[in-house]
């Protein structure tokens, strides 16, 4: 049942090694471990290192889990994940599911789960969202850098260098490739899909139990709980997503907070579009993806002096 008024809370886990393993505070950690713990399963996706794709599966596991933590910076695929949830279900009348994905897909596993009938066995959670580019565009960039070897490890947000300023490498032949320029690319705007400009899920109030995401802003509206290895937001929009977190607050450091306090720019409107989008596809169907890094994925003079007087003023 949906709640009158959305709840805001602040989280990190206290598991110091999870919580550097994970984009900001952890919460899908934490809310996971509820299901796993319990002999459940989590409906997530996970990156494939042979196909480079990221795909949603059923996980009944910590080890599939944990491989699954970590923002990917391009469109996850269901693939058959929805009747593969629906089986697992069938084949466990006493279970229940968790779902995590970005707001489309998790509108669309609602439906699917209301159509077949099982919506009071499932608990959905979904994430705020830039936008997604192109899995192709992801694709063409790892093939281009396993020209060096292939690749083992991946991670677009390291935070090696705190949670504000991530790093975002490869590790191929054990050693680190960084893959800013991807990283460049997507952030620009002109990457993203036309349907992520127009997104209906990019508000405050959604049709969900839970939404996580990075509680950004935080120093200004609770200094005393920042963290530079990351805070997480959780928004709780129904009954059993309150029921959930509520099971994760002893394992975890949280405080309330409101959602004027929370706001962020996808919790208001999607992503605006960027100009030159067109001249960006362009270029990537008629030049492929060296000429892409070159052209887009490197910062220009201004860039460089931009981001080095912004280093000097924050200090």
């Amino acid at each position: 049942m949906m709640m009158t008024e959305t709840k805001a809370y602040g989280m990190r886990l206290k598991d110091h090694e999870a919580l550097m393993a994970s984009s900001s505070g952890g919460a899908f950690t934490a809310l996971s471990d509820v299901f796993l713990n319990s002999g459940n399963a989590v409906v997530c996706s996970s990156f494939d290192f042979e196909t480079h794709r990221q795909e949603f599966r059923v996980i009944t596991s910590k080890k599939e889990r944990d491989a699954a933590r970590g923002s990917k910076y391009f469109q996850s695929v269901p693939g058959d994940s929805f009747r593969a949830a629906e089986q697992w279900l069938k084949d466990h009348p006493d279970g229940e599911l968790l779902f995590v994905g970005m707001g489309c897909q998790a509108a669309g596993f609602r439906s699917f789960a209301a159509a077949k009938g099982f919506s009071d066995r499932v608990t959905v959670t979904d994430i705020i969202c830039h936008g997604s580019s192109s899995p192709q565009l992801w694709y063409d960039y790892a093939e281009y850098i396993e020209k060096q070897g292939r690749i083992e490890a991946l991670s677009f947000r390291d935070k090696r260098n705190g949670w504000e300023r991530p790093t975002a490498v490869a590790v191929i032949n054990g050693s680190e490739v960084p893959i800013h320029t991807y990283t460049k690319m997507f952030y620009n705007r002109k990457a993203l899909r036309l349907s992520c400009h127009k997104c209906p899920y990019a508000t405050l109030r959604r049709a969900v139990d839970i939404t996580i995401g990075d509680f950004w802003n935080l120093k200004n509206s609770h200094p005393e709980h920042y963290d530079k290895d990351g805070v997480s937001l959780v928004l709780v929009h129904t009954e059993k997503g309150q029921r959930l977190f509520d099971e994760v607050r002893d394992k975890v450091l949280w405080f309330e907070s409101d959602t004027a306090d929370c706001l962020q720019k996808n919790l208001i409107a999607p992503t605006p579009a960027a100009s030159g989008r067109t001249r960006f596809w362009k270029d990537y169907h008629e030049h492929g993806m060296d000429y892409m890094i070159k052209k887009y994925g490197t910062d220009s003079t201004a860039d460089r002096v931009r981001k080095k007087l912004k280093r000097m003023l924050s200090k």
